[in-house]
């Protein structure tokens, strides 16, 4: 049976079931730790329950319109941050720095980037191994960062979701028996996303920008999709085949050399994110260069974008 949403490239249903183990999963982590350590972790247990119980209902195929998906969202994460201590405290901006004591802007702020990468995470979604690999990745930077400079309880609980996501990549990659859905990928988006926050907050000798650079992919296939879409009068919430794995995807496909481009897809495209990110981790603490190295990335992003486009349309 060939799946019919335009972002799907499987042939077969599998099950979606990944989201669903990694919650019972995180469950179990937050239940452990808090007998361990006499201490809730409340931020992620919340955020988990919320992000995962909206994913669910369209794993369970409870269709919600885009529209009112997003608004459920919304409400939630806005719940979520009143509730929580998650918050950005400061970026690399200063006539931005000046608003962020403002609570009103600063919820505005932080709950538009809890959009943007629980919805890239969605977005990138759908190949073998793709979104994964690159949560993998992410993570293990923060890992890094917070081990070396004591930051115990989230290495702790960074240290937990590395385990999961490796479990569940031996369930999807390079053969998919299982999907994270969308369940799973908001759950996860939504957990490297707090992740990014604490480790920002934590470590304020480290350039805000830098974590715009370990969350770029995530973030700029959103922006530019949003934008796109609007350039080309099609809406900004329904999905379509013309994001860059997809392109990419189709490149690899086309040119005849591979005989499974799926997972070889998301080999490429986290090969050529972590090349393009590790020169800069030494350069962390400067907010210069990293400003400078994250626009960079948009517009080897566009051009990169433009060749696999023109490519698609010229066969």
């Amino acid at each position: 049976m060939i799946l019919k949403k335009p972002q799907a490239f499987h042939k077969e249903l599998i099950p979606r079931s990944g989201g669903l183990a990694c919650i019972i999963s995180l469950t179990t982590f937050f239940i452990l730790y808090n007998l361990l350590f006499k201490q809730f972790l409340f931020d992620y247990f919340i955020l988990s329950i919320l992000m995962f119980s909206i994913g669910f209902l369209e794993d369970i195929k409870f269709k919600i319109s885009p529209k009112y998906r997003l608004l459920l969202m919304i409400i939630s994460l806005l719940i979520f941050i009143n509730l929580s201590s998650a918050a950005i405290q400061s970026i690399d901006l200063k006539f931005l720095n000046i608003w962020m004591d403002n609570n009103l802007f600063s919820t505005a702020f932080t709950l538009l980037c809890l959009l943007f990468i629980i919805n890239g995470a969605n977005l990138i979604d759908g190949f073998n191994g793709l979104l994964t690999i690159h949560l993998l990745l992410i993570n293990f930077i923060l890992f890094f960062i917070n081990l070396n400079n004591g930051h115990e309880t989230l290495t702790t609980i960074i240290t937990a979701q590395i385990v999961i996501l490796v479990t569940f990549l031996l369930f999807n990659f390079p053969r998919a028996k299982m999907f994270l859905g969308d369940s799973g990928s908001y759950l996860l988006g939504s957990l490297v996303a707090l992740n990014i926050i604490n480790t920002n907050n934590l470590n304020p000798q480290i350039s805000s920008f830098f974590f715009c650079i370990l969350l770029f992919y995530l973030f700029f296939e959103v922006f530019f999709s949003f934008f796109r879409k609007l350039y080309l009068r099609r809406s900004p919430l329904k999905p379509d085949k013309q994001h860059l794995h997809m392109l990419l995807y189709e490149f690899l496909n086309r040119s005849g050399r591979f005989k499974d481009s799926n997972y070889l897809n998301s080999i490429v495209i986290n090969v050529i994110y972590i090349s393009l990110i590790l020169p800069v981790i030494f350069f962390n603490d400067n907010g210069l260069i990293c400003k400078y190295w994250f626009f960079s990335l948009i517009v080897i992003y566009m051009v990169f974008y433009s060749l696999l486009y023109s490519f698609t349309k010229k066969q």
